[in-house]
């Protein structure tokens, strides 16, 4: 994993910006990306950091948007009942006019993991610019903080790996959860009436 590092890092903030696309393009099994960074950052201090975080806000929001892309490909296996409970979150949102940019940014503000959202949104096929627009700006304020802080506090990205494999595995387990749970809310009811109810969590049709 360092060698693969060190060859990215040869590329300077380029191989930054691919090796974001495809931590950001995978669902599940990656690290959070500002620990990538941070990484890079301590194999080259020479770094600018606000460039760093630009870099990796758009590696981060490109890398997002093939992965909504993807998701909505299996919007196919998902119930009916899902599907309409979902548009109507999403029909919800669209009458916000910024409704999916604050969503965004403030999962791209803070250190939470963001795959699943984008995973939602991809079941949702929601077509709103403002989830790009909103995460590129929460994710490029987010980069600035925590490069400045793990600097100080974080060892090589390979180190951090290991010893954090386990928490990795929990962290997208639990944002699975998350996403079924999401889904299984009857946002109709929630919305016209503020009643919460669940539905039956059946989201694939196999």
């Amino acid at each position: 994993m360092t060698d693969i590092f060190e060859i990215f890092g040869e590329f300077s903030y380029f191989g930054i910006f691919l090796v974001l696309i495809g931590v950001n393009a995978a669902p599940i099994l990656m690290p959070p990306s500002w620990i990538v960074l941070t990484s890079f950052y301590l194999l080259d201090p020479s770094l600018n950091v606000v460039v760093l975080a630009i870099v990796g806000a758009t590696g981060s929001t490109l890398g997002r948007f093939v992965l909504k892309k993807a998701s909505g490909l299996f919007r196919r296996f998902v119930s009916e009942e899902q599907k309409s409970n979902l548009d109507a979150i999403g029909e919800y949102l669209n009458k916000k006019r910024y409704g999916y940019a604050i969503a965004s940014f403030l999962f791209g503000a803070t250190p939470l993991p963001s795959n699943m959202l984008f995973v939602t949104y991809g079941l949702m096929r929601v077509k709103n610019i403002g989830i790009y627009v909103g995460f590129w700006f929460g994710r490029t304020v987010s980069y600035i903080v925590m490069i400045y802080v793990g600097g100080a506090v974080l060892t090589p990205f390979l180190e951090i790996f290991e010893d954090r494999l386990t928490a990795i595995l929990l962290i997208d387990g639990a944002g699975i959860v998350l996403v079924i749970l999401f889904a299984s809310v009857n946002w109709t009811l929630l919305i016209t009436q503020r009643k919460i109810r669940f539905v039956k969590p059946r989201i694939w049709r196999f």
